[in-house]
C-alpha cells in the first residue's frame, strides 16, 4: 500500500516551499529511488500548468561521478553549455536526495573534488542568491538509514515527523529568537573548547520556516567577513560532506579567517576543504537549529544543522542575499551541540544556554 504521506510531501514541496507558478521550468535533479516522491512531484507540478525537467543521475546532477573520475580536472570545473544553459534559465529548482550510498564521492581525488565543486557552484549560484525559489530534500533510502544508525522504517518516521509539521506555527516561533539577534552588532558562541566571537552588524536573518531546505526550521546569517575571532571545536558530532567523514575538528580564527586548523580523524579532508579556495577559510554562515522534530544526530548535515539546541557555522560560499560577500566553491556546515554546557551571547547578555532560550 502506498504511503499516502509521500502525497503530502510533494504537496508541501510544489505549493509551500515553491508555490509553483503556471509556465514554469522546474528543474528537478534525484537519484531512482526516489521514484514514489519524484512521480507525485512531477503530477503536482503538471496539475500547476508548469514544465517537470528531471534531471536524473546515480548522484546528483550536474557533476556525474563515474565520468568525472575519468576526465581530466579542467574539464570537470567547466559545465557544458547545455547544463550552464539549464542553469541560467531554470524558474525553480528542486534536489531530492535519494542516495544508494553515500558514499560515492570518496572515489575521486582532491584536485577532482575540487573541479566539481567549482562546476557545482556554477550551478548553485543562483539558489545562493535567492534569485529562485528553491527546496533541497530528502527520500528515505536504506543508505540514509545506515548512516542514521536507523532502519528504514525508523529513519521515515523521522524523516516524516520532521518535514510534516506546522511551518507557520514554527516560523513564528524563530522569529521571535532571531528578532533578538537581529538586534545584537556581536554574537559569542561559548562551550567545550569553543569561545568564538562573530560580528551580525548590518545583517538581519533568514528564518526557514520549510521555504528552501525540507525539513526547515533554523534562522540564518552571514557573519561579518573579517569578524570572527577565538576558538571552536565541533567534538560532539562528526561533520560529514561528500560521504568522508571528519571528527573532533577544531579551528581557530583570527580577523575571520582560519588561523590554525586540526582534527581527531579525516584531517587530509578537512584541510583539502580548506584549501578549496581563497574564500574556504572565512565563514559563510552563522545557523540557529530551531525544528523540535529533530532531537538526535544522524550523519546527515540536512537534519542535523535543524537540531533544536544547535548552532552551525558554514565554511565558504555566503547567502548573498542577505548581505554575504565571502565567495568560494566550498560551503561546509559543521554542527556544535549547545545543549550541554554550550551558551550564546548577544552584545554581553546570556540569550540561550543549555540550548534552551533565555529571551
Amino acid at each position: 500500500m502506498a504511503d499516502p504521506r509521500v502525497e503530502a510531501y510533494a504537496r508541501l514541496l510544489i505549493e509551500h516551499c515553491l508555490d509553483v507558478q503556471p509556465g514554469w521550468q522546474v528543474l528537478i535533479r534525484t537519484q531512482p529511488a526516489s521514484r514514489p516522491l519524484l512521480e507525485e512531484l512531477v503530477r503536482g507540478i503538471a496539475e500547476r500548468g508548469a514544465y517537470a525537467v528531471v534531471r536524473l543521475g546515480f548522484n546528483l546532477w550536474p557533476v556525474d561521478i563515474a565520468w568525472a573520475g575519468g576526465a581530466a580536472p579542467e574539464l570537470i570545473e567547466e559545465l557544458p553549455e547545455i547544463d550552464r544553459f539549464a542553469s541560467d534559465r531554470m524558474d525553480a529548482r528542486v534536489t531530492i536526495d535519494a542516495p544508494e550510498n553515500t558514499r560515492e564521492w570518496v572515489g575521486l581525488d582532491d584536485e577532482r573534488r575540487k573541479a566539481a565543486a567549482k562546476a557545482t557552484a556554477y550551478f548553485m549560484r543562483r539558489t545562493m542568491a535567492h534569485e529562485i525559489p528553491w527546496v533541497s530534500c530528502q527520500y528515505p533510502t536504506t543508505a540514509l538509514a545506515q548512516d542514521a544508525g536507523l532502519s528504514l522504517a525508523q529513519f521515515t518516521e523521522v524523516l516524516y515527523g520532521a518535514v510534516l509539521v506546522d511551518w507557520p506555527a514554527l516560523k513564528e516561533t524563530m522569529r521571535r529568537s532571531a528578532d533578538r539577534l537581529d538586534a545584537a552588532d556581536e554574537v559569542r558562541i561559548v562551550g567545550p573548547g569553543t569561545d568564538l566571537t562573530l560580528s551580525l552588524a548590518g545583517r538581519k536573518a533568514d528564518i526557514d520556516g520549510g521555504e528552501s531546505n525540507m525539513p526547515g526550521g533554523e534562522f540564518f546569517y552571514a557573519p561579518v567577513e573579517d569578524s570572527a575571532e577565538g576558538v571552536v571545536e565541533f567534538s560532539e558530532f562528526p561533520s560529514v560532506s561528500d560521504g568522508l567523514e571528519v571528527t573532533g575538528t577544531r579551528l581557530v580564527f583570527r580577523n575571520g579567517r582560519v588561523v590554525d586548523a586540526s582534527a581527531a580523524s579525516g584531517e587530509e579532508y578537512l584541510f583539502a576543504n580548506l584549501d578549496t579556495d581563497e574564500g574556504a577559510r572565512r565563514l559563510g554562515e552563522l545557523g540557529i537549529g530551531c525544528n523540535p522534530g529533530i532531537t538526535r544526530h544522524m550523519r546527515n548535515t540536512l537534519f542535523d544543522e535543524k537540531m533544536a539546541g544547535t548552532v552551525h557555522l558554514a565554511l565558504g560560499q555566503s547567502y548573498t542575499h542577505i548581505g554575504g560577500q565571502n565567495t568560494s566553491g566550498l560551503h561546509w556546515d559543521l554542527v556544535k551541540d549547545l545543549r550541554d554546557g554550550g551558551e550564546l551571547w548577544c552584545d554581553g547578555e546570556l540569550v540561550q544556554q543549555d540550548g534552551e532560550w533565555r529571551l
